[in-house]
């Protein structure tokens, strides 16, 4: 079986995987997913692992933690500010398993450890997986890593049933589109903006030419990223995209009104999952 066959059958190895369940529960209830980002120890390791659990609890089905790194290019000023934070607090790498340990254990979520790929290889990838695994994580979202220097992850996410999930751009051509959908496991991350992340006024029309590109591709999951801030974009990407990813909101949330808020804030925006014919 092929890499693309094992992602749009769910599985590998026996391996149910984690996010695409947690996408497929979301569809056969007539709404989209959705998948909320938190840093890992912002403010603190405790009240991250307190944030995610409201996340949860409040309509989020799938759960991207972020390793805090020191040169965060690909993330907006909100989600670098915060990094940035917890690093100076004292995180370190390993204390990712730990929140998502505490995350799997107190939630039905599937939960996604998003992470540059330097931190990955300085644990050893193996190592890193199988921790991972054993914390009861869903798999990684690499956003730079792509497939074709992706052969360890490769055999690393195969041998613990790990997802891995890469991302496909406005500026992603159909032959290298072909390449990252076939490497996918979970779900296809699609970035809707160019640029780095941060919520927008409005979501770039781009979203939905990226998302058909990646299903003529093969992708039987596609989850929209970037720019998501209120449940009006939620509603408008819910049309069409099988998932819907805030990161710069949520984070801010938290920055500003601590764990609870980020639960109203979930709430807020599961209002928008629905898809036309389904109640909200």
């Amino acid at each position: 079986m092929s890499a693309m066959e094992q992602a749009a059958e769910g599985t590998v190895e026996g391996h149910a995987s984690k996010s695409a369940a947690a996408i497929d529960r979301a569809k056969a209830e007539g709404r989209a997913a959705l998948v909320g980002y938190l840093p890992a120890g912002f403010p603190s390791v405790q009240e991250s692992i307190d944030a995610a659990i409201e996340l949860a609890h409040n309509g989020a089905d799938i759960i991207e933690i972020g390793i805090p790194y020191s040169d965060p290019v690909m993330d907006g000023s909100v989600i670098q500010a915060a990094t940035t934070e917890a690093l100076a607090s004292g995180f370190r790498v390993a204390s990712v398993f730990d929140v998502v340990k505490a995350v799997t254990d107190a939630t039905d979520a599937a939960v996604l450890v998003m992470t540059y790929w330097n931190p990955v290889m300085r644990m050893g990838v193996d190592e890193f997986a199988r921790r991972l695994a054993r914390a009861g994580g869903a798999g990684l979202i690499t956003p730079d890593l792509i497939p074709d220097e992706a052969s360890e992850w490769f055999e690393a996410s195969d041998r613990y049933g790990l997802d891995r999930v890469f991302l496909v751009a406005p500026s992603t051509t159909p032959e290298r589109m072909a390449m990252t959908v076939d490497a996918t496991r979970g779900f296809t991350y699609a970035v809707s903006l160019m640029g780095v992340t941060g919520a927008r006024a409005a979501v770039d029309e781009s979203a939905q030419r990226v998302v058909a590109g990646a299903r003529e591709a093969g992708a039987e999951r596609v989850c929209v990223g970037l720019g998501v801030s209120n449940a009006e974009h939620v509603r408008e990407i819910a049309a069409y995209a099988d998932g819907v990813i805030v990161g710069t909101a949520i984070v801010s949330a938290l920055r500003d009104g601590g764990p609870a808020a980020v639960g109203r804030l979930a709430a807020a925006l599961s209002g928008g999952l629905a898809r036309e014919g389904h109640p909200a």
